[in-house]
């Protein structure tokens, strides 16, 4: 295996560990300090971009790895047919060369697309973090909804109540007083 390719290897390695990593259950402080430290921590940051440039690379041996992989089978087709004869090949030789295409095409592709899936878990469980913040915090405002704060409430619904009756109390005394004033002086209401 190539340099590039055991560097492509070491990669999927290391992303299959911080994948174990993302997903072991972990009490939920322990949990937060972890991604509170990944998400604030410089060095952190300056990995998280080193490797997103090593992901481009990663991505133009994909394409190599692909195009290596195309060609092997392309000569496997013309040698079915028998434009290129086995001599030509090298039997062994062929053998090998469509073994390592192959191996190179799945190594970048499956550490491309555990990348993809790495990003999207975390970023899920940054935001269901989140939201598990939001519900202790809502759990503590709502100690207040206790029965002496259930009660503070109804009576303050209850006053509301009150209010808003008699704001229409006086809307209608004032309607009338101008109805009188005007001479437009209705029947369809009775009180």
């Amino acid at each position: 295996m190539t340099l590039y390719y055991s560097i492509v290897f070491g990669l999927l390695v290391l992303e299959m560990s911080m994948f174990f990593v993302l997903i072991i259950p972990l009490p939920f402080t322990w949990r937060r300090k972890l991604f509170h430290f990944l998400a604030t921590n410089p060095i952190v940051a300056q990995i998280q971009y080193a490797l997103k440039i090593t992901f481009i690379f990663v991505g133009v041996l994909f394409i190599d790895a692909v195009q290596r992989m195309l060609k092997a089978v392309q000569e496997d087709k013309e040698k079915r047919e028998g434009r290129i004869s086995e001599a030509l090949m090298g039997g062994v030789n062929y053998a090998a060369r469509k073994f390592y295409a192959q191996r190179n095409m799945y190594l970048t592709g499956f550490t491309l697309f555990l990348s993809l899936i790495l990003s999207r878990t975390y970023s899920l469980i940054l935001d269901l973090i989140n939201v598990q913040e939001e519900l202790v915090a809502l759990k503590k405002g709502g100690a207040a909804l206790t029965p002496s704060g259930e009660q503070k409430y109804k009576t303050e619904i209850e006053t509301l109540k009150k209010q808003t009756a008699q704001q229409q109390k006086e809307y209608n005394r004032l309607s009338d007083e101008l109805a009188k004033a005007t001479g437009n002086v209705s029947d369809k209401r009775k009180d």
